[in-house]
């Protein structure tokens, strides 16, 4: 049976040529996996256009359980098969195998899966801040990794090609200039998975949750606490303050620096929509 490729996916990698070249490779790709690696692949996740990668469950001839990914051409994402080798299942899921030319992972399949989402989001701070903490290791040099400040300076460059749309030039420009001092201010530079959220950590066998999906940059611990937070909307909304506070405690992080990299975030990340909801949060953060 051909792998299964969803129609999503097509409409997700038309937007750049680069995507585009990868998407036609990728039957290709499979079938070269498949055969070489001698796997049994199910149908692929059913995800969204916002997802960067085919994935699908996969057995592997010996009968282990174990998940194909191949990423699409994602500047966040360049490192994701050195990192996992890095962290070595600790605390992520074990990459088993990889193809850098297809950007191609056969990782341990978490069982049974279930998103950290599902618990309450206080329960979700716990669990995150542990992971991230054991996250956090510095790697020896020389290393393939790239510091946080490629991945601001991208977003910059982004928001400062589209500023015929800032609804509030003051805000955006102060974020900037965070985007570019946050980074070399940094009290300590770690390897971050700067994706970290309840959806991207898994029940498991092994170990109660573990880590999928990690975007690796070396740099400020504190960056790393903003992604859960972005995740915990209505929270965060309402409180920011104590929102931020209570889980740089749980990260043992000062809580003034993830203020701060929430707010060049909220004011200054690029995007599609400058919606006035994350502009007022910015607004609360200053």
């Amino acid at each position: 049976m051909p792998p299964i490729i969803p129609e999503w996916l097509a409409s997700t990698c038309s937007t750049t040529p680069e995507r585009q070249g990868w998407f036609e490779q990728l039957p290709n790709a499979l079938r070269d996996l498949q055969q070489r690696w001698s796997l049994i692949l199910e149908a692929p996740f059913d995800y969204n256009e916002g997802s960067c990668a085919w994935v699908a469950p996969a057995v592997c001839q010996d009968g282990t359980h174990a998940i194909l990914k191949l990423g699409m051409p994602h500047m966040e994402g360049q490192h994701e098969i050195e990192g996992l080798r890095f962290w070595n299942g600790n605390p992520t899921a074990y990459l088993l195998e990889a193809d850098e030319d297809y950007n191609a992972m056969l990782l341990e399949r978490c069982e049974p899966g279930t998103a950290l989402r599902q618990l309450p989001e206080p329960e979700q701070d716990v669990i995150i801040s542990g992971l991230l903490k054991r996250i956090w290791q510095t790697p020896s040099q020389p290393h393939p990794f790239r510091p946080l400040a490629a991945m601001t300076a991208f977003w910059a460059s982004e928001t400062i090609a589209d500023s015929a749309r800032w609804p509030d030039v003051g805000l955006v420009q102060a974020g900037l200039h965070l985007f570019e001092e946050l980074p070399r201010t940094a009290p300590r530079y770690v390897l971050l998975a700067t994706d970290l959220h309840a959806g991207n950590v898994l029940q498991a066998q092994r170990e109660p949750w573990l880590v999928i999906d990690p975007k690796p940059f070396v740099g400020d611990p504190a960056y790393d606490a903003t992604q859960h937070l972005f995740n915990c909307r209505e929270r965060l909304y309402n409180d920011p303050h104590t929102t931020i506070r209570r889980f740089a405690d749980l990260l043992e992080l000062d809580a003034e620096r993830v203020r701060l990299w929430m707010f060049a975030r909220a004011a200054a990340e690029s995007r599609d929509t400058w919606d006035d909801q994350t502009m007022a949060l910015a607004r609360a953060l200053t």
